[in-house]
């Protein structure tokens, strides 16, 4: 009887509490989505889940010991998702979430329409200018804005608003062409900045045959939610990053429906 009494006196409160938690867990699972910190956090959600139960049943033993670990683990979890606090804290306190639309605009499963926010980024044209480049050698390094405003790394090149094209591209990295220089920044179909210096990591190791531009797309993506594409001037490879890891791919298409998978 308790537990329908609970029900008729469900409130507009405990609507509004539910729908922050959803929106809470959905933001932390964009977050995390691709990464292995994923499985981290749906073993917390899982362990957490068992706490309760255990409380339910009043199973004081197992609970007691959940209760201990979920008390003192908190401090180990601040240090395992350091780089996802950051990220998440970033994208809070982005123009870009503010700017994109309201709160109920973000999150798809209460617009249950189109997605007016979706981002419009020619991909196709992008890998064609990379393959291109990647015939000739060229090097380039492409920098896709997501959820994380970029602003802080417009101000290091120049500023820009060119819609993007494979002809633009490829003039841009051209070896002759002044802009050729550093990163160029992506966002909604529109090169906003050339020749951005992006900060460099060199804590993370990573195999000798990448070279300044791989170091700085991994250090980009390890601290926003940016995605990267990289042409190597040795070998002519393109590589696409994404979370601060190297993603595989088996030609043209499947990188193109990878970034896409990625960046919609």
């Amino acid at each position: 009887m308790e537990f329908f009494k609970e029900i008729l006196d469900f409130s507009i409160v405990n609507s509004i509490d539910i729908i922050l938690v959803a929106f809470l867990l959905y933001y932390a699972y964009k977050l995390l989505r691709g990464t292995v910190a994923i499985n981290i956090f749906l073993g917390i959600i899982l362990i957490y889940l068992v706490w309760n139960i255990t409380a339910f049943l009043k199973m004081d033993l197992l609970s007691s010991i959940i209760g201990g670990f979920m008390s003192v683990g908190i401090i180990a979890l601040i240090v395992v998702f350091q780089p996802e606090i950051r990220k998440f804290l970033l994208m809070i306190g982005s123009t870009n979430f503010a700017k994109k639309g309201s709160v109920f605009e973000r999150v798809n499963f209460l617009k249950g329409g189109k997605d007016i926010n979706k981002n419009t980024t020619d991909i196709k044209s992008i890998i064609s200018a990379c393959t291109n480049m990647s015939m000739s050698k060229t090097g380039a390094l492409i920098v896709i804005e997501r959820n994380n405003n970029l602003n802080f790394l417009e101000d290091t090149g120049d500023e820009m608003n060119i819609k993007v094209t494979q002809p633009i591209l490829e003039s841009i990295f051209f070896k002759n062409s002044p802009l050729h220089d550093g990163a160029i920044i992506v966002s909604n179909n529109f090169i906003k900045a050339t020749r951005v210096v992006l900060p460099i990591n060199n804590e993370k190791i990573i195999p000798n045959k990448y070279g300044l531009r791989h170091r700085a797309a991994v250090s980009i993506t390890e601290k926003t939610d940016a995605l990267v594409i990289v042409v190597s001037e040795q070998t002519g490879q393109i590589s696409y990053i994404n979370n601060g890891e190297f993603k595989t791919y088996k030609d043209k298409e499947d990188l193109i429906s990878l970034i896409k998978k990625d960046l919609y």
